[in-house]
């Protein structure tokens, strides 16, 4: 799979009198403290309704620092109340947010932050950060709940989450522990936990939060941050305020809570969902109880053939597309095929060619029986479909549904449409509307046996195969067109902005440079129109230059051309950080939704490449749902906080990144 690869850092990883301690925590339920509203913060902090702790029962005894009992209303309040404070300034929060380690002499040197000043903790940030007891977050796993290991060293600690060395201005997976200490701390566990184990836990932060202001805040200057324990059992939170959980008790995720990879998956379907490319022939992802072990297979298929291309698999040979025809008759068959990228151009007229064609043409006469006759055995090669049969419906899939069938897929295209390579690409691109992906080793090879796939088609028989010759912007394309994120938006590299010609072919008369200018002539400035072309300059992908700035300008620019009916293409040089950003905050409002939902969105759309906004877009484009929720005249809620977007960010890149 082609990605953006972007390597990853490790983590290294005056008190009120007490209340006498109730036993084991057996607090009982009551209504939530009266708390003033806006509570007075010296430093600018978001309020909290958590802060100051005056009206919550302290459960800790002298001289350990204060621990706190909350219920679990009180705690959907905090929470819900947090969701509406906005962001401080990026201003405020970078680059301490990038990671900025004392002996980082290449972080801080590119930040211009040697001077310690610039390094201290922001005073304007407050949140909440919950911890789960045991740290298994497969089952019972409330809102953003994190484990204790992820921010608390085993000697009661928190990491210096700050890499050591190397430069990166995506360091989404320090994020969690970054603000653990500039957060209340609230403590839970799953039903029947250990009471015990919970104070243990909570004195562990408690402790922590302690040391840690002794050393950062020793005068005292900030409002402190306090650990709460959670005394409502799971049961009651799931029963009375189930939007506060995201895994329920049995280990079953809820969908009350936005996860990232549900969405990924989900909008992956919606977007590469099956359609018939030619008749009988279908392309799509693989049916879930194929890749889930254990889910019922259902009781009658819509197809009579599914192949499935894979990385494991051969080119089928003529005995086994024997047999598999004469199984046919009996229900539904299973059939693997090398998937897109696997088959390398081949030095001459090989074996491996012949068996990649007649597997092709049985494809065409299963899917037509009544097809043209083919008397000819093809050197014994294959066996065609038996005659006055019905047509079969065969299915192309792989696990997303554009990436590994590709090959096969246009290669099909070719043959039972009679179209040469460059059209096959265009007609599945725009008038079948299949999103796809194919790698510059599949470009060679279907322009190799192009002429074989033609001259065996009853559909090209009219075609005039010694004039047929591949156009310019074909042959300057790497096997992927740009990603189509909207009917009227499309997201690409600055190779694909360099080649006009494929852009007009796509329809997308519009385009949008963010940082990267393009390189055109001047008959193609003039063929496209000035007024159509758009280079925002001067932001780079360094995590200090600001893109918020160019929001407003860049969505009128996209909307110009909806409105008049014109694609836009976005692109910057990579196509993963500028211009996903910019394609994000369009996903935001045109079709209104959350930061998390429309950065799954664009990722699912972006194909085979891992869009990567940095740290820095990333907080800008949180803040962009704010202003658009004031717009709407919408409450002003976050759906997820910080700490959870860049730990969700985190884990769907873990995959692709190194380190």
């Amino acid at each position: 799979m082609a990605t953006v690869v972007v390597q990853q850092q490790t983590l290294r990883h005056s008190t009120p009198p007490p209340s006498p301690i109730p036993p084991a925590l057996t607090v009982n339920r009551r209504p939530s403290p009266s708390r003033p509203a806006s509570p007075v913060l010296t430093s600018d902090q978001p309020s909290s309704l958590l802060y100051p702790p005056d009206n919550f029962m302290r459960i800790s005894q002298a001289p350990s620092p204060p621990i706190y009992a909350i219920d679990a209303t009180t705690l959907a309040e905090a929470m819900d109340h947090m969701a509406s404070q906005p962001l401080p300034d990026p201003a405020l929060m970078f680059p301490w947010l990038h990671g900025l380690h004392p002996e980082n002499q290449l972080q801080l040197g590119f930040f211009s932050c040697r001077k310690r000043a610039l390094r201290r903790t922001p005073k304007c940030w407050r949140s909440i950060t919950v911890v789960k007891l045991g740290g298994d977050l497969g089952k019972a796993r409330l809102k953003g709940a994190v484990s204790a290991s992820e921010v608390i060293t085993p000697a009661s600690r928190f990491f210096l989450a700050d890499p050591p060395e190397g430069f990166s201005v995506r360091n989404f997976q320090i994020q969690t522990a970054k603000v653990a200490p500039v957060s209340d701390i609230v403590i839970y566990g799953e039903d029947g936990a250990n009471k015990a184990d919970l104070l243990d836990l909570a004195e562990q932060f408690a402790m922590a939060q302690h040391a840690w202001r002794l050393k950062i805040d020793p005068t005292q200057e900030r409002p402190a941050y306090h650990t709460f324990v959670v005394t409502s059992p799971f049961s009651e939170i799931e029963k009375e305020h189930p939007e506060l959980v995201a895994v329920d008790s049995g280990g079953q995720i809820t969908g009350r809570v936005m996860d990232f990879c549900q969405w990924e998956r989900l909008e992956m379907c919606s977007m590469s969902k099956a359609s018939e490319i030619s008749g009988n022939v279908w392309l799509g992802p693989t049916p879930d109880y194929m890749l889930r072990p254990g889910l019922p297979e259902p009781p009658q298929t819509t197809y009579d053939l599914l192949i499935e291309a894979s990385d494991l698999a051969s080119i089928p040979g003529p005995r086994l597309l024997a047999m598999i025809d004469k199984d046919l008759d009996h229900g539904p068959q299973r059939m693997d095929f090398p998937s897109s990228g696997s088959i390398v151009l081949p030095s001459g007229n090989t074996r491996e060619v012949e068996d990649f064609v007649n597997t092709v043409r049985w494809i065409y006469y299963l899917a037509h029986p009544d097809g043209p006759a083919d008397d000819a055995d093809h050197e014994g090669d294959a066996a065609m479909a038996s005659p006055c049969r019905k047509p079969r419906r065969v299915f192309i899939h792989c696990a997303d549904g554009y990436t590994e069938s590709s090959l096969l897929a246009i290669a099909y295209f070719m043959f039972a449409e009679g179209v040469p390579a460059h059209e096959a690409w265009l007609k599945l691109h725009c008038d079948k509307q299949r999103n796809f992906f194919a790698y510059p080793t599949d470009v060679a090879f279907l322009m190799h046996i192009q002429g074989r796939l033609l001259q065996e088609s009853p559909a090209a028989q009219s075609l005039d195969l010694t004039d047929m010759w591949d156009p310019n912007w074909f042959l300057r394309m790497d096997g992927s067109f740009p990603s189509r994120i909207l009917p009227y938006l499309y997201l690409g590299n600055l190779a694909h902005a360099n080649n006009p010609d494929l852009l007009w072919e796509l329809g997308i008369r519009r385009v949008l440079s963010i940082g990267e200018p393009v390189n055109w002539s001047h008959t193609d400035r003039v063929k496209f129109g000035q007024q159509n072309l758009m280079y925002i300059d001067n932001v780079q992908d360094n995590g200090i230059d600001p893109l918020c700035r160019e929001f407003n300008r860049c969505l009128e620019f996209t909307g110009r051309g909806k409105n008049d009916g014109m694609a836009t293409l976005v692109h910057c040089r990579v196509g993963v950080s500028r211009s996903a950003s910019i394609c994000i905050a369009e996903a935001m409002a045109s079709k209104g939704l959350s930061f998390p939902r429309a950065y799954s969105f664009v990722r699912a759309r972006r194909l085979n490449v891992i869009i990567q906004p940095h740290l820095r877009f990333v907080y800008e484009l949180l803040q962009l749902e704010e202003f658009q929720l004031q717009q709407r005249n919408k409450p002003m809620k976050k759906e997820l906080e910080w700490s959870t977007v860049a730990r969700e960010i985190a884990l769907l890149n873990k995959p692709y990144t190194r380190g």
